[in-house]
């Protein structure tokens, strides 16, 4: 039986082939980090706006972020959502060989997972199931956020407390493939968990309390005076602390994991005085709450002790603090019938000499098949959800981490992962993730993703805008999931840490530049 609706929409994504390629290639270059997207969510925007969409601009108080409605009368109302923010340290041109786009610096950021190309396909998506609904009177509301700085998993937590997903029906969620099993497959029953994220930042705000300095100068602790230790030495003490305790923070069993980021407050050029501020990011990734919690206890107790130990205050701030996701079969499975009826990417003969191209820029001998094989093939989600939990052990419910978890616990979600383009491994080698970055940059290996993924989340937008049974279902057990679930971890009142010194490009006397570069 034919599905004009579909068909409508699947041939909106190839009509629109080439603008989808183009848009992707632009968000790409941009490469603008978390935080700072300005350019990539100003490009969203308008268009939007142009394709008939209301857009509200700065959602949840977060200048990066945007909320866009279309309506086509009454019917339930369907959200998924773009991501845009690149790496730091990642800048990698499209082309098969190492090295950073023209112009900029290695240590700009590059789009790793790709934030570029999921952004991408829920666009295609979003505007091939508007055209479908219009052409064959299909009532219900699209709903399409853009959620900045997903890589400190930021925006999502912000957009729930302040409603923006409250009265939805349904959430599709998706991501490029970024381990095994999950590729071309939607989540079951693991899906991720806790992620908690906390700046600390030390003040030494009166230094000259620290000892007696020379009556006679007008400087206190002067060049030859005992100095405070000051933010720079709690900074490092809290380091060194952490990296001592880390072994005691949390049960080995279960998995977890903890890293850290420096954040620049500018005192290189401040003489001989102690540092006023230094300020460190942590971020931990939890199977559960209760996890997260007893490595929070520890960096907590680290922090007070490194600022008592060097004259400082302390203060902490979260940047995010999301909750382990809740599955959904329902909507996997609704989701999962779409992605068979479009297939896995389709590489042609282009992609395979590019990935060969790639392969002798390794210095490797090129292959007849190249690309990873289970970019194109498909695996059930029962499947998948097997292989998945023999390396989880039996009493974990949740593994990784990644921000749309704060979306399931608002409406019934699926988890889609669509391949992007990766290399067999060859003798065991690893891909060095120059390799990874530039096949997401290079239009015959990346355009396949778009394409599946934005037939894929269209179809289920109109499965889901025309079931209402599908719809009460995935309602059913989302209650049922979501009753003893954890309320919010942050107050409502809760704002992101959009105005702390993120990395960004920045616009002096001296030109446009990566800040740091």
């Amino acid at each position: 039986m034919s599905d004009t609706a579909k068909t409508a929409a699947w041939n909106w994504v190839d009509r629109n082939r080439s603008r989808l390629s183009e848009w992707h290639g632009r968000i790409w270059e941009l490469a603008e980090p978390a935080w700072r997207e300005y350019r990539s969510a100003a490009w969203y925007v308008d268009l939007l706006r142009s394709e008939g969409f209301e857009v509200e601009e700065g959602s949840g108080g977060m200048p990066t972020a945007f909320s866009a409605t279309w309506s086509n009368g009454p019917g339930p109302t369907l959200l998924t959502y773009a991501e845009y923010d690149a790496v730091p340290g990642n800048c990698q041109a499209g082309t098969p060989r190492p090295g950073p786009r023209s112009g900029v610096s290695p240590h700009a950021p590059g789009h790793t997972d790709p934030h570029s190309a999921l952004g991408i396909s829920t666009l295609g998506a979003v505007l091939a199931a508007k055209e479908a609904m219009q052409r064959n009177g299909i009532g219900g509301t699209i709903r399409y956020t853009g959620e900045p700085a997903e890589k400190v998993q930021g925006s999502k937590v912000v957009h729930g407390l302040r409603g923006y997903y409250d009265d939805v029906d349904a959430i599709i969620s998706f991501h490029p493939f970024y381990m095994l099993p999950l590729c071309n497959t939607v989540r079951w029953d693991t899906h991720c968990g806790a992620y908690y994220s906390r700046i600390y930042s030390f003040r030494c705000d009166e230094p000259e309390t620290w000892g007696v300095a020379d009556p006679g100068s007008p400087i206190p602790a002067s060049h030859s005076a005992a100095r405070a230790p000051g933010a720079n030495a709690a900074l490092m003490t809290m380091y060194s602390l952490t990296k001592s305790t880390q072994d005691s923070m949390a049960p080995a069993f279960g998995g977890w994991s903890l890293s850290e980021a420096i954040l620049s407050a500018g005192n290189a050029t401040a003489d001989n005085l102690p540092a006023g501020i230094a300020q460190i990011q942590y971020s931990w990734r939890c199977p559960d709450i209760a996890t997260a919690e007893q490595v929070l206890r520890v960096l907590d107790a680290n922090a007070e002790a490194a600022a008592r130990t060097a004259h400082c205050s302390l203060e902490t701030r979260w940047v995010s603090r999301n909750r382990p996701g809740l599955a959904n079969h329902a909507m996997a499975e609704v989701t999962y019938r779409n992605l068979a009826q479009v297939g896995p990417p389709a590489y042609g003969p282009e992609a395979v000499e590019v990935a060969r191209e790639v392969q002798r820029s390794l210095g490797v001998e090129p292959t007849e098949n190249p690309l990873l094989a289970e970019c194109a093939q498909l695996i059930e989600p029962a499947e998948a959800e097997r292989l998945l939990r023999e390396n989880i052990p039996p009493a974990q419910r949740n593994w990784t981490s990644d921000d749309y978890v704060e979306m399931t616990h608002y409406a019934p979600t699926a988890r889609l992962y669509i391949a992007r383009p990766a290399l067999a491994p060859i003798d065991g080698r690893p891909t060095p993730s120059w390799a990874m970055n530039a096949l997401g940059g290079i239009p015959a290996t990346i355009d396949p993703t778009i394409i599946c993924a934005a037939k894929t989340i269209a179809g289920t937008l109109l499965d889901l805008a025309r079931s209402p049974e599908v719809l009460a279902a995935a309602k059913a057990e989302f209650d049922e999931r979501s009753a003893d679930a954890p309320e919010a971890l942050l107050p409502k009142d809760f704002e992101a840490p959009h105005d702390y010194p993120w990395p960004e490009y920045v616009t002096t006397a001296r030109g446009s530049g990566w800040q740091g570069a």
